[in-house]
C-alpha cells in the first residue's frame, strides 16, 4: 500500500477542508486593544515591539508565537491551524523525524532509500496536520482555548524553560485567564488515533499509539522551549531592522507587550 501517498492526501484534505470552512465563515469583531499607557513605555519598548510586529506581520516559521493579546475567533483558529501547518518549522520537523526514523529503521514496513524516507515524510506531515487540526482548530475553539504560545520573557533560563514545558497542559482561555490545555492534551491523542488509518498494520497497536503520543509531546515541550527563546534569537538577527514597513513611522500592528499569563506553582 503506498502509504506515503495517502498520509499527503489525509492532510491535503484537512488543509482544504479548513479553507473551505474558513470562506464560509464571517470575520468576528475582536474587541478593541487598549491604547499604550505612555509614549515613554512605548519607545523604550519599541525594538521589541517591532520583533514581534515582524512575527505577526511577515514571519511563518512560528506562526503560533502571539503577537497581541485579543483572542482569536474560530475562523482565526482555523486560519492559523492552517498556516502552522505548512509552516517551515513543520517542514523542518518532519524532515529531521524522518530522516531520525530512518535511521533508526523505526516503521520498517516503510523500507530504506528515498521510497522509505518519502513514506516516513509523508506520515509525519499528516501526523502534524491532523494535530492541528485536533489541537489548534477543532479542540481549542470546543474549549475555547488560545492556541497561540505567549512568550514569558521573564525569570531565568529555569523559569523560562519551566513555563515552556507547563505549557503542555496550562493555556491560556479566550477570556484571558489560565486553564487545563484540553486541546493540547486530547489534540495529540486523537490524531495518533487517525494515524492508525494509514501507517503499517503492525504499528496500529494500542502501546504504539500511546508510545507515538508520547513522544509528541515530548517534541511539543522541546518546541515551546525553542519558541520561548525565538524572540530573542530573532532580535539577534536583526531582521527588524531590514523588514519593509516597520521603520519609525511606521504605525504598530498592537499593543505590546502581549498580556502573559502568570506561571502556575
Amino acid at each position: 500500500m503506498h502509504y506515503g501517498s495517502r498520509a499527503l492526501g489525509l492532510g491535503s484534505i484537512l488543509l482544504l477542508a479548513a479553507q473551505a470552512v474558513a470562506a464560509q465563515q464571517q470575520p468576528k469583531d475582536l474587541p478593541e486593544a487598549p491604547a499604550a499607557k505612555q509614549e515613554a513605555d512605548h519607545k523604550h519598548d519599541s525594538s521589541l515591539q517591532a520583533t514581534f510586529e515582524v512575527l505577526g506581520r511577515r514571519s511563518v516559521f512560528f506562526p503560533d508565537l502571539a503577537a497581541s493579546p485579543g483572542p482569536l475567533s474560530s475562523k482565526q483558529k482555523l486560519e492559523l491551524f492552517a498556516g502552522k501547518s505548512l509552516a517551515p518549522s513543520r517542514f523542518l520537523s518532519s524532515a529531521l523525524s524522518s530522516g531520525v526514523s530512518q535511521a533508526r529503521n523505526s516503521l520498517p514496513d516503510y523500507g530504506q532509500g528515498m521510497a522509505g524516507y518519502g513514506k516516513r515524510f509523508g506520515s509525519s506531515m499528516a501526523s502534524g496536520a491532523s494535530t492541528e487540526f485536533f489541537t489548534t482548530f477543532l479542540f481549542a475553539s470546543l474549549f475555547r482555548r488560545d492556541p497561540r504560545y505567549f512568550v514569558s520573557l521573564r525569570g531565568g533560563p529555569w523559569h523560562r524553560i519551566g513555563y515552556g514545558v507547563s505549557r503542555l497542559v496550562v493555556a491560556r482561555t479566550d477570556r484571558g485567564r489560565e486553564g487545563l490545555n484540553w486541546p493540547g492534551i486530547l489534540g495529540p491523542l486523537f490524531a495518533e488515533g487517525l494515524a492508525n488509518s494509514y501507517l503499517p498494520a503492525p504499528q496500529q497497536t494500542a502501546g504504539d499509539t500511546f508510545s507515538r503520543y508520547g513522544v509528541r509531546l515530548g517534541f511539543t515541550a522541546c518546541g515551546n522551549i525553542v519558541k520561548e527563546y525565538w524572540p530573542t534569537i530573532f532580535r539577534s538577527l536583526r531582521i527588524a531592522k531590514i523588514a519593509p514597513g516597520l521603520g519609525p513611522d511606521s504605525p504598530p500592528a498592537g499593543p505590546w507587550p502581549p498580556a502573559t499569563p502568570r506561571l502556575l506553582p
